[in-house]
C-alpha cells in the first residue's frame, strides 16, 4: 500500500498524478492539516511531525511512501528512515525527482518557488548545483497557508504578485512549483506571469 504524506491538502495534487498512472493502487492518504502549514515551522518542529506522520501512515499499513511535502522532504525525510519502519528503497521524496527531470530536459533559466522552510534549506539550490546548474528562489511565506484556510482569489493574486515584485520576469524561463498546494492555484500563476513562462508541477 502506497501512502502519501502532506501538511494538508497539497499532497492530493501528488496523489492525483499517482492515480494517472496506477489506478487500482492501495491509497492511503494522511494530510495533517492540524498542524499546517509546514513551511513556517522549524527543523526540530518539522522532525517531530514528520516522525508522526510517517508512523500514522505505516499503522494504517502503508508499506511505501510518498513524502509530498517538500518542506519535509528537502530537509527531513531520508534523515528520518531510522526513526521509521519503511527502508530507504521505500521511501519517494520531492526533491530528488523532481531535479533530475529538470537537468534532463530544456527547461532555460530556472526559477523555483516553495516554502520559507524549503527555500531555507538550501537543498534545491545545492543539487541543481551538483550539475552545474544555478536557479532563483524564491520563497512565497503565506501561500501554502492561505490556499489551505481557503482564502480568495484577490488575496491569492496578491500575495504571489508580490513574491516576484522584485523578480525580473525576463531572467527566468521555467518557473518549479515547489510546494505541492502551489499547483492548486496554477491559473494564478499563469495569468501573473504570462504564457512566456513554462511552469512545472512536480507531482
Amino acid at each position: 500500500m502506497i501512502g502519501i504524506f502532506d501538511s494538508g491538502s497539497g499532497g492530493l495534487t501528488v496523489m492525483r498524478a499517482i492515480r494517472e498512472v496506477m489506478p487500482d493502487a492501495d491509497i492511503v492518504y494522511f494530510g495533517d492539516t492540524k498542524h499546517a502549514p509546514y513551511g513556517i515551522r522549524s527543523r526540530s518542529e518539522l522532525s517531530k511531525l514528520t516522525v508522526a506522520g510517517f508512523r500514522t501512515l505505516t499503522e494504517h499499513g502503508a508499506t511505501h511512501i510518498v513524502s509530498a511535502c517538500n518542506s519535509v522532504s528537502a530537509s527531513l525525510a531520508l534523515a528520518l528512515l531510522d526513526l521509521s519502519a519503511i527502508p530507504p528503497s521505500s521511501l519517494i521524496e520531492m526533491v530528488g525527482p523532481t531535479v533530475r527531470s529538470v537537468v534532463s530536459g530544456t527547461y532555460g533559466r530556472v526559477a523555483l518557488v516553495a516554502t520559507e522552510a524549503t527555500i531555507g534549506s538550501g537543498l534545491y539550490t545545492e543539487a541543481f548545483e551538483m550539475f552545474d546548474r544555478k536557479i532563483v528562489p524564491i520563497a512565497i511565506p503565506a501561500l501554502a497557508g492561505a490556499i489551505e484556510a481557503g482564502e480568495d482569489e484577490t488575496t491569492l493574486t496578491a500575495i504571489i504578485t508580490e513574491a516576484f515584485s522584485k523578480e525580473v520576469l525576463g531572467t527566468f524561463d521555467t518557473l518549479v512549483l515547489a510546494c505541492t498546494h502551489y499547483p492548486l492555484v496554477l491559473p494564478l500563476f499563469e495569468r501573473i506571469l504570462g504564457p512566456s513562462i513554462r511552469i512545472i508541477d512536480p507531482a
